[in-house]
């Protein structure tokens, strides 16, 4: 299909239009990093060095309370998941009184189940101490780096 004298008139324009708007906001952000910026604000950056220890504290005490606090929470889900387990296995073994092998096969995988939460478990709290540990490095790394 053959593009008309209008359709390319049209595209035309909206080019222009759309330069015209980005070199008015170029000039928009300059003019505005122009006149209002603020020197004197780097007037005495040691109060601020002096707060951004105590900030650096108590993010590391906020990561170790979140650490612990996930933890539990981890800990407790895989209570809950071994629950879960043993009260399926007690209930095929109720339903089933002769040591059917559905029973041996429900016993089985709630035993399976049980060491798999475990692991997960342990698994995930250690990616949460790596994690604590991660945070708590950046942060005295910042600490050093500003109280240099």
């Amino acid at each position: 299909m053959k593009s008309n004298y209008v359709t390319k008139q049209v595209s035309t324009v909206k080019r222009w239009m759309v330069t015209t708007l980005f070199c008015m906001l170029a000039i928009a952000f300059v003019w505005q990093g122009a006149f209002f910026s603020n020197t004197s604000a780097m007037a005495d950056p040691s109060a601020t060095l002096i707060a951004s220890s105590d900030t650096a504290d108590r993010a590391q005490d906020k990561a170790g309370r979140d650490a612990g606090r996930t933890k539990n929470f981890i800990d407790d889900t895989a209570d809950k998941v071994k629950e879960a387990a043993k009260s399926n296995a007690s209930k095929v073994d109720q339903a089933t009184d002769n040591g059917s092998f559905v029973e041996r096969k429900a016993k089985k995988d709630s035993a399976t189940i049980q060491r798999r939460a475990n692991e997960d478990a342990s698994r995930t709290k250690e990616a949460v101490d790596n994690t604590k540990n991660v945070v708590e490095r950046t942060v005295e790394n910042i600490k050093d780096a500003f109280g240099k």
